[in-house]
């Protein structure tokens, strides 16, 4: 995660919102970008990197289309935190989620969607969706209940 001087937590409404607008963007056409290998990970430990985590989770499916399920399946229960990313001040934030898998897979997703050209295309870049390299704790999760 990013330092907490960069982080906020939105309201309820502001993540449900976002969240709605992510999912019609999604059943809409929208773009997913997502960043299979990143320099961050040549010094990182295979199981806590983006392709390890989906090849182990969803060995059978192309990677895109198992992002765009879990991504629909994004609830605000899983927000974690929004970021402003100083090193992209002009691009949009970026969300933090966690979600469990399999009962005790914590996977890390971070996420920024933007519209990008001339003709509006939303795009979801998907930063991170790796396992977690720290245990999820109750409190990180602010609208879990």
């Amino acid at each position: 995660m990013i330092n907490e001087i960069n982080s906020r937590v939105e309201s309820e409404i502001e993540v449900k919102a976002y969240l709605q607008n992510l999912k019609y963007a999604l059943k809409n056409g929208a773009k997913i970008e997502f960043q299979q290998r990143r320099v961050v990970d040549e010094k990182r430990n295979l199981r806590y990197t983006n392709m390890y985590t989906i090849n182990t989770l969803f060995p059978d499916e192309d990677p895109l289309d198992a992002l765009k399920k879990e991504l629909l399946e994004l609830q605000v229960a899983n927000y974690i935190q929004t970021v402003k990313d100083f090193r992209f001040p002009k691009r949009s934030e970026i969300r933090e989620f966690g979600k469990v898998f399999n009962n005790t897979d914590e996977v890390y997703i971070k996420i920024r969607v933007e519209l990008l050209g001339q003709t509006g295309q939303a795009t979801t870049f998907v930063m991170s969706f790796h396992f977690a390299e720290r245990p999820f704790t109750s409190n990180i999760f602010p609208y879990k209940k």
